[in-house]
């Protein structure tokens, strides 16, 4: 009986173990903020969507979008770092395929943040702690958040660096 009951804490503690480095989902508040702030350094997102993204964002709902129309909002990879000693060190490094780009201070922070809000779980090192996140894909559907409902943001992401 005994063994058993281990085997059973064992499966349990492994399988807690593996699904925190599995496919996480966010939806929501965390997903609309998620893709808003992607959104606003990705040169893959069209200035018409970053537009309805940021009037989204702002709780603005009183613009035109095309019925049935989504925006999409995609990364590769971002990883952020917040400094646990240099206190004032705030950086992310966002990847859209071979395109790079670096954002610092209180954008990396709000970043960083906002990762953490989508239950990315954060991972330290000496005098650093980082939070990361590979392959993102974010569905905002503007009819739906218009409806208030608590739906129409969603994002598919991987947790940790690549």
């Amino acid at each position: 009986m005994k063994t058993l009951a281990f085997c059973a804490a064992a499966l349990l503690f492994a399988s807690g173990h593996a699904s925190a480095t599995t496919a996480s989902t966010a939806s929501g508040a965390s997903a609309l903020a998620l893709a808003g702030i992607v959104a606003g350094h990705s040169p893959e997102v069209s200035d018409a969507d970053r537009e309805a993204l940021n009037h989204l964002f702002a709780g603005n709902l009183d613009f035109d979008w095309p019925a049935d129309s989504a925006i999409a909002v995609k990364a590769d990879s971002i990883v952020c770092r917040a400094g646990n000693v240099d206190i004032a060190a705030w950086s992310c490094e966002l990847t859209f395929g071979k395109h790079q780009v670096t954002v610092k201070g209180r954008q990396a922070h709000e970043l960083y943040a906002t990762i953490l809000e989508a239950g990315v779980p954060p991972d330290g090192a000496a005098g650093s702690t980082f939070a990361a996140l590979t392959h993102l894909d974010c569905t905002i559907n503007p009819d739906v958040i218009k409806q208030k409902s608590g739906g129409g943001a969603s994002c598919n992401f991987d947790p940790g660096q690549s």
